[in-house]
């Protein structure tokens, strides 16, 4: 199932992802790691087709990369990451659209505390406590809604994401 679902604490973010890829009865992949490594502080998840999923994960990476190395090691804040991410699937939305779906989370040093965004395929970006995308959506909101608290710890956080896997499995 394609899922990507991810759960903010106090001082950070839980980012989970399944790593299949699947059409109608055929399993192409067992192994694809939908998560994607964006700065030393930020990690993008996304649920969509295998093509655009890679694809859109990795020119974001690179591009941020880019700006990093651009402009003396200045690192660009989660919000900022995000804002970008949404620039750049409003920009394609109406040339070669990417189907793809994010959660975009990380922690920021200057503000001390970890930030999640949901972001759709659609451009739209709203920052979150908690999210899901794709099939698990249907299954694991209704959890997260009921689990997740101000103030959670790490542990609780993974708890809650653990609760999640259970419940797609």
């Amino acid at each position: 199932m394609d899922s990507v679902f991810g759960v903010e604490y106090d001082g950070g973010v839980v980012l989970a992802a399944d790593q299949g890829v699947a059409r109608s009865i055929l399993v192409y992949q067992t192994n694809l790691d939908k998560i994607t490594q964006l700065s030393s502080h930020s990690a993008m998840g996304c649920a969509g087709p295998n093509a655009d999923l890679v694809n859109f994960t990795e020119y974001v990476a690179k591009n941020l990369k880019l700006y990093e190395l651009s402009n003396d090691g200045m690192k660009l804040s989660t919000h900022a990451q995000a804002n970008f991410a949404r620039g750049e699937l409003a920009y394609a939305l109406r040339r070669g659209p990417y189907q793809v779906n994010i959660l975009l989370g990380g922690y920021d040093e200057s503000t001390k505390e970890g930030s999640l965004y949901f972001l759709d395929y659609l451009a739209s970006l709203q920052k979150v406590k908690f999210g899901c995308q794709g099939y698990a959506s249907a299954f694991c909101l209704s959890i997260m809604d009921k689990e997740w608290k101000e103030g959670m710890t790490e542990a609780d956080a993974i708890q809650i994401v653990e609760k999640c896997i259970k419940e797609v499995q």
